[in-house]
């Protein structure tokens, strides 16, 4: 996390980093998912013990900054598909602004999760886990990779059942509803400065 937070970490060098922190933080959500005992053949024994996950997750990433994650999400839980949500912060309400809902219209009580890199206010992730709701989802996990307290309040007064998985926790949100410290603008950090 000090290398995430740190202004001088490259964008390269911020990709891989919030690649191992979201694999780390996959492991922890999902260690406990259930898992069917099979066979596989070694090269040294056939039908040796095995087991594998065959739950099917929606992994949504929040873009643009969600997709620094979902790599490493994907490699953890092997079946799954990617739904795409782009949400835009709106600088003069600081409310979340649908741009791209790639979401199907029913959802059939899948699990989900949420990559969504910074959880500030909570706008974007409740804005998301309402659409959620909506299409009929199954668990939801969110994965960030910092969350502060305000946001962390907010998602669990409007989605209490909603678990949140984080790997840092600020205490406090600039007056326009930045994290601090934070790490700055996770998708541009990420990918650069959009182009305008």
């Amino acid at each position: 996390m000090r290398q995430l937070r740190d202004v001088a970490t490259t964008n390269a060098d911020f990709l891989r980093l919030a690649g191992e922190i979201s694999r780390f933080l996959a492991y922890e959500a999902f260690r406990d998912i259930p898992v069917t005992a099979t066979t596989v053949d070694t090269p040294v024994v056939a039908g040796a013990p095995a087991v594998r996950v065959d739950t099917q997750f929606v992994i949504v990433p929040i873009l643009r900054a969600g997709l620094g994650m979902t790599p490493a999400v994907q490699e953890v839980l092997p079946r799954h598909r990617v739904c795409l949500v782009g949400l835009r912060r709106n600088e003069d309400t600081l409310r979340a602004d649908v741009y791209l809902d790639g979401l199907p219209e029913d959802l059939e009580r899948a699990p989900v999760v949420l990559c969504d890199p910074m959880l500030a206010t909570g706008g974007s992730l409740i804005r998301v886990l309402d659409m959620l709701r909506e299409r009929n989802a199954g668990e939801i996990t969110a994965l960030c990779l910092i969350a502060a307290l305000p946001g962390v309040n907010a998602v669990s007064v409007a989605h209490p059942d909603v678990r949140i998985v984080a790997a840092a926790l600020d205490q406090e949100l600039t007056d326009i509803g930045y994290i601090t410290p934070g790490l700055g603008d996770a998708g541009d950090r990420l990918f650069g400065p959009p182009v305008r």
